[in-house]
């Protein structure tokens, strides 16, 4: 049977206060309705509708082709979105999925199971249902005495006193019968406390023309979290983190605090790593298999090998081969690249440079615009000199080179295969391969001068003072 999808996604969001758009806010790095189309494309969703309205082009932009785009210009009602979905949907056949986008607790074991159960019963609607202890605030599911199915959803404000005692309540998240539940929207009204059209009023719909109606109980009620504002936000993002962790150390990741890790929602680690506290993990970033990071490092968007060390320091948009060591205190920005079995120390930065195997940048140095072969030595407060106040030039050191302490290489500039660069030189020819470079002015030491130097410095003051 096919299966469909209608993700909400119109809402404005005004108790967020926030001039970003209400899906659009991250849990656990990841936009909400990002989540939300993940999960109901994993139940093998073929086509996903999502219906905006306050920030359209955002959202659109930030989903781009992965979905197809209704608007509903007006917010008059959820069963007034959905409907909006009819130009593209209603010919289909199949089960239609219909979910917020500001629902992304929600889980694709939890959707497959809904889904399961509506398609066995062959239900016209089934709702995913959760038992909360203070459902305020939430539509109560009515249900059958007899035999258990669902008579009706009751929106919080058009409760009576008995139907605000009931602790069952509506997530939001439905499965249809899609031709079915385009045939009911045309037939429900807004009369209602808050004069829109209810897409819990189908519900009513189907049981009034002898149609089956199904719920599905949630297991997890934080799967039920509807976030509304900052504070709905910020218990989402908690349930996340937990879950997310808890997945990657069923996976075989060792994490030594969970409650001190933070781990985006689309982050990759391999078995046997382990991370220290005070890590966190963010963007697309890939760890692989026995690696150590942390304590207290930060890496976005980066992709670190197998048995790799980081600790204490930033990377962002990096590269660091296998069998390599950074930190503690480095800093790898956006383009820098680490072979295998290197070495960057503390207080380095690296940007935009390739560093090949074997080599080394062991402490307080500066690599930008850079090309470094493999098996060479860059030695304490070096410096590749790469912005000129208008251009950035590279600088290429080739294999097995040495560069001693405080050099500056002021780019473009080459240095050969072998070449040593000898300490406190600064290099503005290129460096032949085997050359030895030294660029520094001779010493010179004065007999006695600083002697002379200081009482010249004491006789001044003295004048001064007198």
């Amino acid at each position: 049977m096919k299966r469909l999808a209608v993700v909400l996604a119109a809402g404005q969001g005004k108790r967020m206060k926030s001039k970003l758009y209400k899906v659009l806010h991250p849990v656990c790095g990841k936009p909400m309705v990002g989540h939300v189309l993940s999960t109901v494309q994993n139940v093998g969703v073929s086509r996903s509708i999502v219906v905006v309205g306050h920030g359209a082009e955002a959202v659109q932009a930030y989903l781009g082709a992965d979905a197809e785009y209704v608007l509903q210009e007006e917010q008059l009602g959820t069963g007034h979105a959905v409907k909006q979905a009819k130009a593209l949907l209603g010919n289909e056949e199949g089960t239609t999925i219909v979910i917020c986008g500001d629902t992304p607790l929600v889980t694709s074991e939890t959707l497959e199971g809904l889904m399961q159960l509506h398609e066995t019963r062959g239900a016209a609607a089934t709702v995913l249902t959760a038992q909360m202890e203070n459902p305020t605030g939430y539509g109560r599911v009515i249900r059958d005495a007899g035999n258990g199915g669902v008579l009706r959803i009751v929106e919080q404000k058009d409760c009576s006193p008995e139907e605000q005692a009931v602790t069952e309540i509506n997530t939001g998240t439905y499965c249809f019968d899609n031709a079915k539940l385009f045939a009911a929207l045309e037939k429900i009204t807004n009369q209602n406390a808050q004069q829109e059209y209810y897409l819990t009023d189908v519900i009513g719909i189907f049981r009034s023309e002898g149609e089956g109606v199904e719920a599905y109980l949630t297991k997890d009620v934080s799967e039920s979290i509807g976030v509304n504002d900052r504070v709905a936000l910020s218990e989402a993002e908690g349930y996340m983190r937990e879950r997310i962790v808890k997945k990657h150390m069923l996976n075989g990741v060792t994490v030594i605090d969970p409650s001190s890790t933070y781990i985006g929602a689309d982050v990759q680690i391999g078995s046997d790593t382990v991370l220290y506290p005070g890590t966190v993990l963010k963007g697309k970033t890939v760890i692989g298999e026995s690696c150590i990071i942390g304590p207290s490092s930060d890496i976005e968007d980066s992709e670190i090998h197998n048995e790799s060390e980081v600790k204490h320091s930033v990377l962002s948009g990096a590269i660091v081969g296998a069998h390599t060591t950074v930190g503690p205190f480095a800093y790898l920005r956006p383009g820098a690249k680490l072979g295998e079995h290197v070495k960057i120390g503390d207080f380095v930065e690296v940007k935009n440079a390739s560093i090949d195997d074997h080599s080394k940048v062991s402490h307080l140095s500066y690599v930008g615009d850079a090309r470094v072969g493999k098996n060479v030595n860059i030695g304490c407060g070096a410096i590749t000199v790469n912005y000129d106040g208008y251009n950035k030039s590279v600088t290429e050191i080739e294999d097995d080179a040495f560069i001693g302490s405080n050099v500056n290489l002021v780019a473009p500039i080459k240095v050969g295969k072998g070449a040593f660069v000898v300490a406190g030189s600064t290099i503005t020819h290129h460096v032949a391969d085997n050359d030895l470079a030294i660029a520094r002015t001779r010493q010179e030491n004065k007999s006695g001068y600083a002697s002379k130097i200081r009482a010249r410095a004491k006789a001044k003051k003295d004048k001064d003072q007198s």
